[in-house]
C-alpha cells in the first residue's frame, strides 16, 4: 500500500479526481435526462396511438353498422386502404360481433411491404391497453351501437421505428455532449493542475536543493495561493530553526571536542594510575599466594616436627631400657674380669653372670627391635607426608601407622579412635595426601571438636564403593560446627582459634588434598552439639581384599 502511494503524485491525483467527478456528474445527468426523454417519447406515442384508434373507431362506426353483405365488406376494405397515408400504421382489423357474441373479421388493412398479422378474434380484449413488442405497438377499441352495446372491435398495429430513431438520436446527442464536456473539463483541469502543482514542484525543488547543499540560510518565495503561501512561510520558519539548531550543534560539537580532548587526557592519566594499581595488586596477590604456600608448608613442617618429637619420645623408652641393660652388663663384666684376673672367680658367680647376661641381652634385643619398628613406621609416615606418588599399601596398616605417629600427642588425652576397615584391604593410590588428611582431621577434632570434652569418640570407616572408587568416612561426637563456620569451613584462614595459634589452613589443606591430589570430593555434615561427619570419595588405581567382598555404597 505504501509503495503504491509513493508512485502517485498530486498532479495525477488532481487530474483523475476532477475527471472522475466530471464524468460521474455528466453520466448521471445525461442518464436521467435520457431516461426522462425516452419516457416522454413513449408517453407521447401512447397518447397518439390512443387518440388515433379512438378516431378510427368513430370514423368506421357507421360503416361497421351497415355491413350486411360481402359488398359492404369490400366497401369498408376500400376505405381502410385510404389509411396508407399514415407511415406508421402497419395493420388494421375490424371485427363484427353477432348476436351470439362471436367475432368475425369483416375488413383489414396491411401496409404494403409488411407482413399481414394474424386474426385477433380470440384475444382482441388483451389489447385494450397498448402492448409494445418488437418495435410495434398494438391496441384495440370497441365500436358500440346507439344503445351502447358492442357492435364490434377495431384493432391496429403501429410501428415504433420512428420513436426508436428519436431515442437513438437523443442518446447519440447526449454522448456527444458528454465527450465534448469531458474534453473541455480535461483541458481546464490541466490548466488548474499546473496552477496548483507548479508552486508545489518549485517548493519541492527548493527543499531538495537546500538539503543537498545544506544551505539552511536560503528562503522559499511566497506563492499567489494562500495555502501555498502559508506552506512557504512554514518552510522558512523551519529552515530558520534548523539554521539556529545547526549553529548550536556546531558550538556543542566544538565544546565536545574540547571536552573529549581533556577527557582523553584524564582517562589516560587514570589508566596509567589503574595500571600501576593493578600491578601493585598483582604483586600483592603473588606475595599473598607465596605467604599462603609458605604457611601451608609451615603447617606441613609443623606436623612433621610434631611427628619427629613423637618419634623421639617413643624411641627414647626402648633405647633407654637397652642402655640400662647394657650398662648393667658392663658393670657385671668388669667385676667378673677382676675376679678372673685375681683367680677368685667361682663357678656360681660365672653361672649367675651368664644368666644375667642372657637376660640383659634379651632386654637389649627386644627394645632395639621395638625401636627399629617404631623408626620404620615413623619413617614411612614421614615419607608419605612428603611424597604424592602412587604406591600399593594396606589401608588399615596406613591408618595404624598414622595413629602410632600421633600417640605422643594423644596418649595424655582420653579420646577413643575406632577404625572400621577390612584388614586385608589393599589399594594403590597416593598415601601421602591420605596421611595428611587423616592427621589434620584428627587434630582438628582434638583441638576444636573436643574442646572442654574429657572423653571424645572418633570413627574412621573405610570401604570400597566400586573396585576403583573408595569412600572414607570420618566422624566425631564433638561440639560440632556452627552454620556460619560450616559454610566457609574449606576457605583459607577460617578458624575459631584466631590469635591462639590457629592458622585456619588445616581444612583448606584437606580440601585441596582431596580435590587436587586425590581427584575426589569431600562433603561435611554438622550441627552444633552433634559432632561432625566428613565423607570423602576418591578414585584408586586398583584395590584388593582377601576373600571378603567389597562393601557397597
Amino acid at each position: 500500500m505504501s509503495q503504491h502511494a509513493v508512485q502517485l503524485s498530486i498532479r495525477s491525483l488532481f487530474l483523475w479526481m476532477v475527471m472522475a467527478i466530471a464524468t460521474a456528474s455528466l453520466l448521471v445527468s445525461a442518464g436521467l435526462s435520457g431516461y426522462n426523454q425516452v419516457n416522454h417519447y413513449r408517453e407521447a406515442q401512447r397518447e397518439d396511438v390512443t387518440i388515433f384508434i379512438d378516431l378510427l373507431a368513430a370514423l368506421f362506426k357507421d360503416d361497421l353498422l351497415k355491413v350486411q353483405s360481402d359488398r359492404d365488406k369490400r366497401l369498408l376494405g376500400n376505405k381502410l386502404k385510404n389509411l396508407a397515408v399514415s407511415p406508421d400504421l402497419l395493420n388494421v382489423h375490424i371485427y363484427q360481433q353477432d348476436i351470439s357474441g362471436q367475432l368475425r373479421m369483416v375488413a383489414n388493412y396491411t401496409k404494403e411491404g409488411e407482413t399481414r398479422t394474424s386474426s385477433k378474434e380470440s384475444s382482441v380484449s388483451n389489447y385494450f391497453r397498448p402492448v409494445y413488442s418488437n418495435e410495434i405497438v398494438e391496441i384495440a377499441r370497441a365500436i358500440e351501437n346507439e344503445d351502447a352495446s358492442t357492435a364490434g372491435y377495431i384493432y391496429i398495429q403501429v410501428s415504433t421505428h420512428r420513436l426508436n430513431e428519436k431515442i437513438q438520436q437523443s442518446i447519440l446527442t447526449s454522448v456527444t455532449v458528454i465527450i465534448l464536456m469531458l474534453v473541455i473539463c480535461f483541458i481546464v483541469s490541466l490548466k488548474m493542475q499546473k496552477l496548483i502543482t507548479a508552486p508545489i514542484q518549485r517548493l519541492g525543488d527548493f527543499l531538495s536543493k537546500t538539503s543537498r547543499q545544506r544551505d539552511y540560510s536560503a528562503r522559499a518565495e511566497p506563492g499567489n495561493i494562500r495555502e501555498l503561501a502559508y506552506l512557504s512561510e512554514s518552510i522558512n520558519v523551519m529552515l530558520s530553526r534548523i539554521q539556529e539548531y545547526m549553529q548550536k550543534q556546531k558550538m556543542a560539537e566544538e565544546q565536545h571536542r574540547k571536552l573529549n580532548s581533556s577527557l582523553e587526557d584524564m582517562v589516560s592519566q587514570r589508566t596509567n594510575a589503574l595500571k600501576d594499581a593493578n600491578q601493585e595488586l598483582i604483586q600483592t596477590l603473588e606475595k599473598l599466594h607465596q605467604f599462603q604456600r609458605q604457611i601451608v608448608q609451615n603447617e606441613k613442617m609443623a606436623s612433621l616436627g610434631d611427628m619427629v618429637a613423637g618419634v623421639a619420645h617413643e624411641v627414647n623408652t626402648p633405647i633407654g631400657l637397652g642402655v640400662t641393660a647394657s650398662t648393667m652388663m658392663l658393670d657385671r663384666l668388669h667385676i667378673i674380669q677382676k675376679e678372673f684376673e685375681s683367680k677368685t672367680l667361682k663357678a656360681s658367680t660365672m653361672a649367675r653372670f651368664l644368666n644375667e647376661s642372657q637376660e640383659n641381652l634379651n632386654i637389649i634385643y627386644r627394645n632395639l627391635n621395638r625401636a627399629a619398628e617404631l623408626i620404620s613406621s615413623f619413617k614411612q609416615v614421614a615419607v608419605d607426608q612428603s611424597s604424592e606418588s602412587n604406591r600399593r599399601f594396606c589401608f588399615a596398616q596406613l591408618v595404624n601407622e598414622i595413629l602410632l605417629s600421633l600417640r605422643p600427642r594423644l596418649k595424655k588425652l582420653h579420646h577413643d579412635i575406632r577404625v572400621d576397615c577390612d584388614p586385608t584391604l589393599s589399594v594403590e593410590t597416593k598415601a601421602g595426601p591420605i596421611n595428611q588428611i587423616i592427621i589434620n582431621l584428627i587434630m582438628n577434632s582434638v583441638i576444636h571438636g573436643f574442646e572442654h570434652i574429657e572423653h571424645g569418640e572418633i570413627d574412621i570407616i573405610a570401604e570400597m564403593m566400586t573396585p576403583t572408587k573408595m569412600k572414607l568416612i570420618y566422624k566425631d561426637n564433638g561440639k560440632g560446627i556452627s552454620n556460619d563456620i560450616r559454610k566457609r569451613i574449606f576457605d583459607p584462614f577460617v578458624t575459631t582459634k584466631r590469635g591462639q595459634g590457629g592458622s585456619g589452613l588445616g581444612m583448606h589443606l584437606v580440601y585441596n588434598l582431596v580435590t587436587q591430589a586425590l581427584n575426589g570430593t569431600i562433603s561435611i555434615t554438622s550441627e552444633e552439639g552433634n559432632g561432625v561427619e566428613f565423607i570423602i570419595i576418591f578414585p584408586v588405581e586398583s584395590s584388593e581384599t582377601g576373600n571378603l567382598p567389597l562393601k557397597g555404597e
